[in-house]
């Protein structure tokens, strides 16, 4: 069945959102799908956000029912949230943290932490599967006859996201049924839904030579982007120039932060609180967040759950906080004014920790900017100490307040008045909670030919470790050269790059591909060798390690090939190696440096 329409999907860390465009209507422009959901035991409405949370009913609790499944025992979105205060142990939140931590086995059941006996924990890519089922589900309630898997899909995923995380969020769509597939980076589907809510006179807004930088805090992660805004031809032209890194930092440490703040003042009242309840504590600060941060007038809001054993108000556990908190613990704590010479500190880190998301250490979300800018210099061809933006464009929850994008705009005002720079003018009118969304699908009727294109590709350079020839030393590993494959700004879906000199792989036998990637060596070409690097430039990616089938030849073999790279449409970097002799036609291998590098060699 032929697409009727395009979908923008948002999964995010905190909400979810579908937007949908006809693709054969006149004029067409992306709009917000209202997605039904749980909001209470037996209480269905439709909402523009999905929360991102799954939550397992008890055994006692019955069916959790929706239109299409009346038997569900457990529930996603709204319910699944509010859930979360009187039984965090039964609720995931944050799977698609979890979904890029490089660090666990994220096909294994990790979630929810701390779950009770009578539930089967499954994995982040199992719990990003049922957020795109139900929406799924919702779409087809929504829109009878259509089946959003018909439909041509722009699934998003942060700029951040490398090749093993994105190839994770293909796998949990297409186990949803989500095969018509393209992904695009929040950024850009940030910037394409203010493109396309300005209905034309975006130009009067940009000028050539911009840079925008995106400044996207959401509910579990900060990312920053930046885009440049060129001309070709006497018509605009948008360049992705620079990608942050994937930082955990958002508003949920903000909420924990707060109910610590709670759990003090219950401890200091004689009060209890064991981890369970720090939990449930967490979930009920965001309420008390948006309402303080939104009303500065509001003298203070409360963090309340019920006391374990106890349906009695009378008998919750409650706590309030303070504008002159939210003053301190917030704004001076998570955005704080800081030099633009300021670094995200670190700590020494303990012998053993608990197994959990690599948070960031460092809270201050000003100091991580500072840091991405100082990175960045010199992208787009400026100079300086610093990358200086002209515009800023905010994304994400947390910079839905207005006090927290003021104090942005006035450090960032700082830094580069200090740099001999125009303070960066705000990009308004940008919608936070369903830009993404909203982008994804416009961009879907850009690829189709309607509106203004931004140019990305691959937001780091990407580099194969090749080990040297030399005799065995004892204690001395064989030193690697790093060859680049792809370059930074790859485009995907382009033609294989193909590199002239002959290497060898062994076949037969479990081997061990170590890859490397950076966001700052913009200039390196393909098939240049580094034979040193400074740590700061490039990072070791996950290896991956696989068995070569040996087909025709013996175990253990090297065999002379040659490489050919490319980037597939979904962000996955593929090498190729092409035997200089094959024993049968069109024979290759493949490696692709995705969540493979997790399995164990075949």
């Amino acid at each position: 069945m032929s697409a009727r329409a395009v979908v923008g999907i948002d999964l995010g860390t905190t909400h979810c959102a579908l937007a949908r465009a006809e693709l054969d209507a006149e004029g067409a422009v992306a709009k917000k799908v209202e997605l039904l959901q749980l909001v209470g035991p037996s209480s269905l409405e439709r909402r523009d956000l999905l929360p991102s949370f799954l939550y397992f009913g008890t055994p006692n609790e019955g069916a959790l029912p929706l239109p299409w499944d009346e038997e569900r025992t457990f529930a996603v979105g709204e319910f699944a949230r509010a859930r979360g205060v009187e039984a965090p142990g039964r609720v995931i939140a944050s799977a698609k943290s979890w979904l890029c931590h490089p660090g666990v086995d994220r096909r294994s059941g990790l979630l929810p932490q701390g779950a009770p006996e009578d539930i089967e924990t499954i994995s982040p890519v199992e719990a990003s599967y049922r957020y795109l089922d139900h929406l799924s589900e919702a779409y087809a309630h929504a829109f009878p006859g259509e089946s959003l898997g018909d439909q041509d899909i722009v699934l998003t995923v942060p700029a951040s996201f490398d090749a093993a995380a994105r190839d994770l969020t293909v796998e949990a769509a297409l186990a949803a049924g989500l095969e018509n597939l393209t992904l695009l980076e929040e950024p850009q589907a940030a910037l394409y839904s203010w493109i396309a809510s300005r209905h034309g006179t975006f130009r009067s807004d940009l000028r050539v030579g911009d840079v925008i930088v995106v400044i996207d805090v959401g509910g579990g992660t900060t990312d920053f982007s930046a885009i440049a805004v060129g001309e070709a031809e006497g018509s605009f032209e948008l360049t992705r120039i620079a990608v942050g890194d994937h930082i955990l930092l958002g508003g949920d440490n903000m909420d924990l932060a707060l109910a610590h703040i709670a759990r003090q003042k219950l401890v200091a009242a004689g009060k209890e609180i064991d981890r369970m309840q720090l939990a449930g504590l967490t979930y009920a600060a965001r309420t008390a967040k948006e309402r303080l941060l939104a009303d500065p007038s509001l003298a203070t809001a409360p963090i309340a759950l019920a006391a374990r054993g106890s349906q009695l108000v009378g008998g919750s556990l409650r706590a309030d906080v303070t504008q002159e908190e939210i003053e301190r613990t917030l704004i001076e704590g998570f955005f704080p004014v800081v030099a633009k010479s300021a670094r995200p500190v670190s700590r020494a880190r303990a012998g053993l920790t608990q197994l959990g998301l690599p948070y960031a250490q460092d809270p201050a979300v000003t100091r991580q900017l500072a840091g991405f800018l100082a990175r960045q210099a010199g992208a787009g061809g400026q100079t300086g100490s610093m990358l200086h933006p002209t515009a800023i464009l905010f994304n994400g929850g947390v910079m839905k307040s207005a006090r927290l994008q003021k104090r942005l705009v006035d450090v960032l005002g700082t830094w580069m008045d200090e740099e001999g720079h125009p303070k960066p003018r705000v990009l308004e009118g940008a919608d936070l909670d369903l830009g993404v969304a909203i982008g994804a699908a416009h961009y879907g009727l850009v690829r189709k030919g309607k509106g203004l294109r931004i140019r990305g590709g691959t937001a780091r350079a990407y580099y194969v470790g090749i080990e040297s020839a030399v005799p065995a030393v004892p204690g001395i590993e064989p030193p690697i050269v790093a060859m680049c494959v792809a370059p930074f700004g790859m485009e995907e879906g382009s033609a294989p790059t193909e590199f002239p000199e002959e290497l060898g792989v062994v076949v037969g036998e479990p081997v061990r591909f170590r890859f490397f990637g950076s966001s700052v060596r913009r200039e390196d070409t393909p098939g240049l060798q580094l034979e040193s690097w400074k740590e700061s430039e490039i990072e070791e990616l996950p290896p991956i390690e696989i068995t070569l089938p040996a087909v025709g030849r013996q175990e253990g073999d090297v065999v002379p090939i040659k490489l050919a790279a490319s980037v597939t449409d979904v962000g996955t970097l593929l090498l190729e190696a092409v035997p200089t002799e094959p024993v049968k036609d069109d024979e290759r291998w493949k490696i692709e440096l995705s969540v493979r590098a997790e399995q164990p060699a075949e």
